[in-house]
């Protein structure tokens, strides 16, 4: 490609909206350009970027058996009317009507439309097993999208759905899919972690994020340095403190703390480790009838240590804790007699649930609210100033230094950007559309289900967060949108120039590197820093010096400075910096 004939358009300074330096440096480098909120047309420089990846993608699920197919983008509702999503999801589906009056959904997602295929076309367990993907544009009306292609509302996306006759041979359909996805990732040539991930209601261990490493991930994702555990930090476990519970040493006494309601504020003013405090957290469960009106809600006191936070995720999975809320301050001072701030499980007006994290079971002599305005109770211990907890859980994040749950080191935490997903689903959307095969028994038996997605379009803005510099975008050999680019200076004015870049060009071509030849006449410094905007990996700089003196200057997107190399071994010299 030359630069005369292709689409260039660069600007010097980033759109006021532009928040993350993907955002900014794909605008700037001419790869998208905003339509609407959350809406981006992909301009031919981003484009090649994002059909690069989709290569990648489409190469690796054929070589693991998948077969690829194309549903639509608008779907009939009736489909996810029977899985109840048309009902359950929230305003981020949206639902359009024709001019009939019958109801669509433009697809987030495909589980229904695929399982609609499958409940069709396979009908006996010797057509098993199956994986069908598409490479397809999606919708999703995120309530406030931002950061570019990190989070739009329109966006392409890998999905992947595997059809299997019992949950071994799913099982095994999700390790082809999970070693295709470390195969992928790769060959991208980006920083990335595989990390154990929560399955959510579906339950079951067999759920992985595929995170690009980045510090401005959304993301934290928790490690071990010394071995192969990752998890992102909903799923990672907070292993059981070792040892036993200290001996109280202290006397159980209300203490003043006036206008101190934080942890931190209280271990503060009583000059002791915030390691020693105790947060209440209250929540409740509401039990509703068929109208859905709630006819009877339990108020639950969970205790964290003081300088741990609360996980969801961890909690929801408590049982009885599954769709909790947080209680409201009217419930809070009914069961508590005071308002929050200074709340503990000591002298409570009503009865509540009590749960305790872990590490509060084995404390001694700790800090919490004293139910009373200004005041704290200290040297608290169970077994002499409350009864031992009945139910204890693992409640928080993990912090960095705890101990791996596999034993071989502490945990290290950094940040990521979710681009990839491989999923067991099990029955969950076969059973809801009554989805059956025969099995080898005769029997209807309904599908094994797995689903694996990649974000194409999120992709691109991951890797910008992570390969970047003040002058632009720094790509990968695998996904930029050219590999090498050709920069003569003078080619307009210098017949000798004109003549041995398009020497050179036809070269690259030949070797089948992916080059591009800036013919625009551009001066050196705006033809410069065009490419380290946009990112190109490789540049060979020819000029009338230069091949006077027989050499070309080539220099890598991350190098400092040029290296002169021989006008005859320059082709060599970048074929052997080209990434495999």
């Amino acid at each position: 490609m030359k630069a005369s004939q292709f689409f260039v358009s660069t600007l010097k300074e980033a759109p006021a909206d532009a928040e993350v330096v993907s955002h900014k440096l794909m605008t700037r480098a001419g790869l998208i350009k905003k339509l609407g909120a959350g809406i981006y047309n992909y301009m031919p420089m981003g484009l090649r970027v994002i059909r690069k990846v989709e290569a990648i993608v489409r190469e690796e699920m054929n070589r693991a058996g998948a077969v690829e197919v194309a549903m639509p983008v608008v779907q009939p509702a009736e489909f996810w009317q029977e899985t109840g999503r048309f009902d359950k999801m929230g305003p981020e589906l949206l639902r359009i009507q024709d001019r009939h009056g019958r109801d669509f959904v433009i697809q987030p997602t495909s589980e229904e439309v695929v399982t609609d295929i499958a409940r069709q076309e396979l009908r006996s367990y010797k057509q098993l097993p199956k994986n069908l993907y598409q490479i397809q544009t999606k919708f999703r009306d995120e309530r406030r999208p931002r950061f570019g292609l990190m989070r739009g509302r329109e966006f392409i996306m890998k999905d992947a759905y595997s059809f299997d006759r019992d949950q071994e041979a799913a099982k095994a359909s999700y390790q082809v899919m999970a070693q295709a996805y470390r195969r992928i990732f790769d060959r991208f040539g980006l920083t990335y972690r595989a990390v154990a991930a929560d399955s959510g209601a579906i339950g079951g261990d067999l759920s992985e994020e595929f995170q690009v490493i980045a510090a401005t991930g959304e993301d934290a994702i928790v490690y071990c340095p010394q071995s192969d555990y990752a998890a992102n930090m909903e799923k990672a476990e907070a292993l059981a403190p070792a040892g036993l519970r200290p001996a109280a040493a202290q006397a159980l006494a209300k203490t003043p703390t006036p206008g101190k309601s934080t942890c931190a504020d209280v271990a503060q003013l009583l000059g002791v480790a915030l390691q020693t405090t105790v947060k209440s957290l209250v929540l409740a469960t509401d039990e509703t009838n068929e109208a859905g009106e709630i006819v009877k809600t339990q108020v639950w006191l969970l205790l964290l240590r003081g300088d741990h936070d609360m996980n969801e995720i961890k909690v929801s999975k408590v049982p009885g804790l599954a769709g909790f809320r947080f209680a409201t301050v009217g419930e809070i001072e009914d069961h508590f007699g005071c308002k929050p701030g200074y709340l503990g499980p000591l002298q409570l007006q009503k009865p509540v649930k009590l749960v305790v994290d872990r590490e509060v079971a084995v404390m001694a002599d700790w800090i919490c609210g004293a139910n009373a305005i200004d005041f704290h109770m200290t040297g608290v211990n169970w077994g002499r100033d409350l009864p031992e907890p009945e139910v204890v859980a693992d409640l928080r994040n993990v912090v960095a230094g705890d101990r791996s749950p596999d034993g071989q080191g502490e945990l290290a935490i950094e940040r990521g950007i979710e681009v990839g997903h491989v999923f067991y689903l099990g029955t969950k959307y076969s059973k809801a559309m009554n989805a059956t095969f025969l099995g080898e028994d005769g029997k209807p038996a309904f599908f094994e289900m797995g689903c694996y997605g990649i974000g194409i379009t999120r992709l691109p803005a991951a890797a910008i967060e992570q390969n970047h510099d003040d002058r632009g975008i720094i790509w990968p050999d695998a996904i930029a949108p050219f590999t090498v680019v050709v920069c003569p200076i003078g080619m307009d004015r210098s017949a000798e120039v004109k003549a041995a870049a398009e020497q050179f060009y036809g070269d690259l071509l030949a070797a089948g590197v992916d080059v591009l030849l800036d013919d625009r006449g551009e001066r050196p410094g705006a033809m410069f820093a065009d490419w380290e905007l946009i990112g190109v990996p490789h540049r060979v700089v020819i000029s009338d010096r230069g091949l006077k003196e027989g050499q070309l200057e080539y220099q890598h997107r991350r190098d400092t400075t040029a290296t002169k190399v021989a006008t005859a071994d320059i082709l060599a010299h970048i074929k052997g910096r080209l990434t495999p």
